[in-house]
């Protein structure tokens, strides 16, 4: 990965490239920042500029067998841990028993999300964790001495999803690291992160993309229609990951949008036997998709109920959206914003605390047909 094939992010990418020509490489470096915004990407081209045996003034150079090997995640003092769950196939897996799903998913682009993953790997309802047995394969690795590279580089991807056993036995190797080792850890949620391993790690805050470097990434792509390129940059609101997923929706979006629309239909009328239905459907998909169903929930009742105020510049809904909006809107309004936002966040705590999904959607939903007549 190159600093050049990362979206915007200038000032980071300047920053980062004199850190290293002027030798003052942070051992442990959190990037922290929404999803979408280029952290893996950034830590990837970091890495390998580091590594880079011919570095230029503002790259790697591309060419020498350092660049080779991080250019298809191979290097050998290049070590990666990420969120991970328990396959019945599998004893006890760590990162490293998903790494050629992990190279093969990160090579086709870095920019995804954990369900994104999780489904890349037929997680199916689990999710996706970084158990305590991870940090045995972590001390292991850094304790060896470098084999090719000045540095040892760990890549920990979302380690907010990091056991706090895990995080304990971490911390002690990132208060003491051995020689030439490099920490690079990647959340989208830094509060989530542990508050020692914080405190002994350098922040690094992505802000939101900016627009014109997310037009020239999408231009750049070849295939879009530059027509729809402007509608999607102001759909993104600066994550690159949400630019091309407006631009060609997946089949979770779609599928989020369909069970809002759904939920709030029996919720109206009001259905109870279709929203206990409902609450039975939606309990039957993975966690970490019905967190961001909850999430989804959340972004739409905001639109809604800012497009009310008919200030086109401050909504950021698909046509499809938008169309469904013209009858639904009226209904979120200063009444019941506030409340409707505050059982969308319970569900995703509630989720997160591991909590009954048919209890939580079905308690959900019921409040809904409460709510929406307000």
């Amino acid at each position: 990965m190159f600093f050049k094939d990362v979206v915007g992010q200038h000032e980071i990418k300047k920053r980062l490239i004199r850190s290293v020509q002027e030798q003052r490489i942070s051992h442990a470096q959190l990037f922290s920042g929404q999803a979408g915004t280029g952290k893996l990407a950034m830590a990837l081209a970091y890495a390998q500029f580091i590594s880079c045996r011919n570095r230029g003034e503002n790259d790697s150079c591309g060419v020498c067998p350092s660049c080779h090997k991080y250019q298809k995640l191979a290097h050998p003092d290049l070590h990666f841990v990420f969120p991970v769950f328990n396959s019945p196939k599998l004893n006890k897996p760590v990162s490293d028993d998903f790494l050629p799903q992990w190279r093969s998913k990160v090579l086709a682009s870095p920019y995804f999300e954990l369900s994104d993953w999780l489904e890349y790997i037929d997680a199916g309802n689990a999710q996706g964790l970084i158990y305590e047995r991870e940090s045995d394969s972590i001390l292991r690795k850094l304790n060896l001495k470098s084999f090719e590279a000045e540095y040892k580089v760990m890549i920990i991807w979302l380690p907010e999803k990091m056991h706090s056993a895990c995080s304990n036995k971490l911390l002690k190797m990132i208060e003491e690291p051995p020689n030439k080792t490099l920490f690079l850890l990647i959340t989208e949620n830094e509060e989530e992160v542990i508050g020692t391993i914080r405190s002994r790690a350098q922040l690094v805050k992505f802000p939101f993309i900016d627009e014109a470097s997310l037009t020239d990434a999408l231009i750049n792509q070849g295939d879009i229609d530059p027509a729809t390129i402007p509608d999607a940059v102001h759909l993104a609101s600066g994550s690159y990951i949400r630019a091309l997923s407006s631009l060609s929706p997946g089949d979770d979006e779609k599928f989020y949008f369909l069970k809002f629309q759904e939920m709030m239909r029996f919720a109206y009328k009001p259905e109870v036997k279709e929203l206990v239905g409902w609450a039975d459907e939606m309990a039957k998909i993975g966690r970490d998709k019905q967190k961001a169903f909850f999430a989804a929930a959340l972004r739409l009742v905001r639109e809604y109920f800012v497009s009310n105020m008919k200030r086109k510049e401050l909504v950021y809904m698909t046509p499809e959206e938008k169309e469904w909006g013209k009858r639904f809107a009226p209904f979120i309004n200063e009444r019941n914003i506030v409340p409707f936002t505050k059982e969308f966040e319970l569900g995703i705590k509630h989720i997160g605390m591991n909590g009954n999904p048919r209890i939580i959607f079905l308690d959900t939903a019921l409040r809904m047909a409460r709510l929406i007549k307000r």
